[in-house]
């Protein structure tokens, strides 16, 4: 099977579609297909399939299972939904991480805890997310966390967000939670103008 070699839009359009320099987007780029340790460089198509990019959150969370978590925050990169994150799915995604505004930020979250896309968040969902992040974490946190550490997570989330308490978090109770949390929005502020 041949491979389709996959080549970024004009750096002028990704910059216009980014809150990223030129530069930047070379940067990325270079990174992307050639990150040294990293195993982007598998896949010179410049296209990430899910299983290198378990592959690749494997190295950033030795200690733990991320499998799970990568599967997730694959999806939320794969925004159309046709199992390869190319670079401009994994630039849209970065610059809304670091650089979005507040609300993009939030919309982008939800999106990734909103794991069958029907525009509501579930106990079911947020409890597969939060066992996700436990088993990437690893048993050496400390302290150690209990068994039952991410169902109660899950609670207090829901006591929080589920405004009317009808069972889900829709977008308008997530968002409206978030700002209302100051721990929550200072973790918003954090990544901005990395690179």
């Amino acid at each position: 099977m041949a491979t389709v070699r996959h080549r970024p839009e004009a750096l002028e359009l990704l910059e216009a579609q980014s809150k990223f320099t030129k530069k930047e987007l070379q940067i990325l780029y270079r990174g992307f297909k050639n990150p040294g340790a990293i195993k982007f460089q598998e896949c010179p198509s410049g296209v990430v399939n899910e299983e290198t990019f378990k592959e690749i959150y494997s190295q950033f969370f030795p200690q733990g299972d991320s499998t799970t978590y990568a599967h997730f925050l694959f999806n939320a990169f794969d925004t159309d939904h046709n199992g390869a994150v190319s670079f401009e799915d994994f630039i849209k995604g970065l610059s809304i991480l670091l650089r979005g505004t507040v609300q993009e930020k939030l919309n982008w979250a939800f999106n990734l805890y909103d794991i069958n896309k029907d525009g509501y968040i579930t106990k079911e969902e947020m409890l597969d997310i939060m066992k996700a992040i436990y088993d990437m974490m690893g048993k050496c946190t400390y302290p150690v966390l209990k068994e039952d550490a991410p169902r109660q997570h899950v609670e207090t989330f829901f006591q929080k967000m589920d405004k009317n308490k009808d069972g889900v978090v829709t977008i308008d109770e997530f968002i409206e939670s978030c700002q209302k949390d100051e721990n929550i929005m200072r973790s918003m502020q954090l990544f901005e103008n990395v690179i």
